[in-house]
C-alpha cells in the first residue's frame, strides 16, 4: 500500500497542536447494541510481561494498548491525537512540551502527574531496567540518553523534566522532525511510579496492577487467558462501550479456528495457512485480510562463524525462493521481500536489488558461487541450526527453507523450535546461528527499521557492526528534508543488500477471522486494533 507523503508532512511543520477529538468507539446511527458488551480475542502466545518497559512483541503490545494510555497517538493519515496530553508544542523540533489533561487518574484513583512521565522515561533508559527497547530513547535523540545507557550518566540526567504537575518538557540533542511518531509507541507509555516503587517487579500482578487505559486486568491464568474489566477512572470512559475483554492464549492456529467456529472466540489472532482458502470460501464476510508494515525474516548471528562471512549470508538469502514461500506455503496475500524496509513506508520507496528481477535459477547460481568462495561445497557442506518459535506456520516456513537450502546449495539446516518467551531470551543472549524473527514498524518512518541494525542498538540481536552504515544513518537524522533523508536511506539499504545481516522473507498481511457482530474492527498500518474502538452488535 502506498501512503501519501502527507502522513509525515503533517507533522514536520507543526509548532503547536491541540486536538479536539479522540479515537474511541463510534457506533453508527441505527446500530442496535447487544446487552452484553464483552469481547473474546485470541492473542497468540503467553505474554512475557505486562510491563511496557520489559516487552517487545505485539502479543504484549495488544494488552498494553488496552491497559495504558499514550501521551499522544498518530493515526495512519498522520493526524496526531491526544492521549494523556491534550496539547503540546515544540521549539525548532528540539524542545517539546506536553500538557497533561487536568484530572487524570490511575485506575486506583490516584492522580497521574508529570512526575510519572519523567519517572517512566528515566526508568526506560536505566541500564538496571534491562529493557529490550532502551536504545529507542537514544534513537529519539533525547538529551543524554546514549550516555545513560552506556553508564556514563545517571538516569536523572535524561533530557526530560516536569515544569509543574501537569507539564513535561523534553529536550533533544538535535532537532528531530519525526519525534511525535516515535512517542506513539507502547514502550514510551507512562507507568505508575508509586505502584512500581511499592511492589517492584510484582507491580504487574493483577492484585497490584495500576493502569491508565480503558481496561485493566482482573484475572491472569498463565498459558490460558487474561481477563480485563472496564476502568471507570479512564479519562475517556464515557466513549468506551465494552465492559469486559478476554485475551486467550492459543498457540495452535488450527485450535484457534476450531474455538472460533465453536463460538468461543470473537476475533482470532491469525489464521492457519492450510485452511485460509476454504475458510474464505465458507465464511467470506468473516475473513479479514489487511496489509501492515511488518517484515518476516531470518536473523544471522554475525559474530559467529560461519555467519561472520557476508558471502555465506548472501548465499542463503539468494537460495530462498521467496515467491514460493509467500504464494504457496502461505498464500494469504503476503509479498516476497528483498529489502528489510517494507512497502508503504511514508514518503519512502526502497530500491530493489538487481537479483529481485532474476530467475530463481540465476539466484541459485550466484549463491553457489558465493558459498564456494567462502569455502563450502559438496565435500564440505555448510551446516547450521535454524531456530524458530513454536507455531504451525513458522514450522512450515522453516521446513520449506531448509529444503530449498539443501536442494539449491547442498546446505544442511537443523531445525530447532522453542516457546516464544524462551526464544526471546535465546536471541538476546546471542545463543543462536540463525533465528526466526520479524519486525513491525514502531512508527511510520524508515528509521524504525534501519536503526535496529545500528551497532549498539538493543534490538540488534545479531550484533551486526558496520561503521559506514552507522555513519550514513547519522547523516540521515540531520538531513533537513525527506528527499535528502531518502537518498541516505538508499545508501544504508545498499549496504544491507551487500552485507545481508538478515534475510527478509516476506511482508506481512494480517489475516484474521472476526464475527459479524463485532463492530469497530479496523486494524491500522501497524496491524493494531484497540478494544476501546470495539462494540458488540445485537445478534
Amino acid at each position: 500500500m502506498t501512503i501519501d507523503k502527507g502522513w509525515l508532512a503533517s507533522i514536520l511543520g507543526v509548532l503547536s497542536l491541540t486536538a479536539v477529538s479522540v479515537q474511541a468507539a463510534v457506533v453508527p446511527a441505527g446500530v442496535q447494541l447487544a446487552d452484553k458488551q464483552e469481547l473474546v480475542r485470541a492473542n497468540g502466545s503467553e505474554p512475557a510481561s505486562l510491563d511496557p518497559h520489559k516487552v517487545e512483541s505485539d502479543v504484549e503490545g495488544n494488552l498494553i494498548h488496552d491497559f495504558f494510555e499514550k501521551l499522544v497517538s498518530v493515526r495512519d493519515d498522520g493526524s496526531v491525537m491526544p492521549g494523556l496530553a491534550d496539547r503540546w508544542e515544540n521549539k525548532d523540533n528540539q524542545v517539546w512540551t506536553f500538557h497533561l489533561r487536568p484530572g487524570l487518574k490511575w485506575s486506583d484513583g490516584s492522580p497521574i502527574t508529570a512526575d510519572d512521565v519523567v519517572f517512566s522515561w528515566q526508568r526506560l533508559v536505566d541500564p538496571k531496567t534491562l529493557s529490550p527497547y532502551q536504545t529507542y530513547v537514544s534513537s529519539m535523540h533525547v538529551l543524554n540518553a546514549a550516555d545513560i545507557i552506556d553508564g556514563k550518566k545517571s538516569p536523572q540526567e535524561l533530557g526530560i523534566k516536569a515544569l509543574d504537575k501537569q507539564t513535561v518538557q523534553v529536550t533533544l540533542d538535535q532537532p528531530l522532525s519525526y519525534f511525535l511518531p516515535m512517542v506513539d509507541h507502547y514502550v514510551m507509555i507512562t507507568v505508575p511510579k508509586a505502584a512500581i516503587e511499592k511492589f517492584g517487579d510484582k507491580w504487574t500482578q493483577t492484585a497490584n496492577f495500576v493502569g491508565s487505559g480503558p481496561f485493566i486486568p482482573s484475572e491472569w491464568v498463565v498459558n490460558e487467558r487474561i481477563t480485563a474489566k472496564r476502568n471507570p477512572n479512564y479519562w475517556d470512559n464515557a466513549h468506551t462501550v465494552l465492559n469486559k475483554v478476554t485475551y486467550l492464549v492459543i498457540v495452535s492456529n488450527t485450535a484457534e479456528v476450531n474455538r472460533y467456529k465453536a463460538g468461543e472466540v470473537d476475533a482470532t489472532y491469525t489464521m492457519p495457512n492450510q485452511l485460509f482458502k476454504s475458510l474464505k470460501e465458507e465464511l467470506p464476510n468473516e475473513v479479514k485480510v489487511t496489509p501492515y508494515l511488518s517484515t518476516y525474516l531470518y536473523r544471522f548471528n554475525t559474530q559467529k562463524p560461519p555467519f561472520n562471512d557476508a558471502r555465506v549470508r548472501r548465499a542463503l538469502d539468494l537460495a530462498l525462493d521467496k515467491s514460493v514461500i509467500a504464494d504457496k506455503v502461505l498464500g494469504q496475500g503476503q509479498v516476497p521481500a528483498y529489502n528489510y524496509v517494507p512497502r508503504g513506508m511514508a514518503g519512502y520507496t526502497s530500491n530493489q536489488p538487481e537479483w529481485a528481477a532474476w530467475t530463481q535459477q540465476q539466484r541459485n547460481a550466484e549463491a553457489k558461487k558465493l558459498l564456494k568462495e567462502a569455502g563450502y561445497d559438496d565435500s564440505h557442506p555448510l551446516k547450521f541450526q535454524l531456530l524458530y518459535n513454536t507455531s504451525e506456520s513458522h514450522q512450515k516456513i522453516a521446513i520449506a527453507a531448509a529444503s530449498m537450502w539443501k536442494q539449491n546449495l547442498g546446505a544442511e539446516a537443523t531445525l530447532l523450535n522453542q516457546e516464544w518467551k524462551t526464544l526471546l531470551d535465546t536471541s538476546r543472549t546471542g545463543n543462536f546461528e540463525v533465528v526466526r524473527s520479524s519486525w513491525g514498524a514502531d512508527y511510520n518512518e524508515p528509521t524504525t527499521y534501519f536503526d535496529t541494525l545500528r551497532t549498539n542498538d538493543s534490538n540488534n540481536t545479531g550484533k551486526f557492526n558496520d561503521k559506514a552504515y552507522d555513519e550514513v544513518l547519522d547523516k540521515a537524522v540531520k538531513a533537513s528534508s525527506l528527499d535528502d533523508r531518502s537518498k541516505l536511506y538508499h545508501q544504508a539499504e545498499a549496504i544491507l543488500q551487500q552485507q545481508m545481516p538478515l534475510i527478509p522473507i516476506y511482508y506481512y498481511v494480517r489475516s484474521q477471522m472476526v464475527k459479524p457482530y463485532v463492530g469497530g474492527f479496523q486494524p491500522d498500518l501497524k496491524g493494531d486494533y484497540y478494544s476501546k474502538d470495539i462494540y458488540i452488535i445485537k445478534h
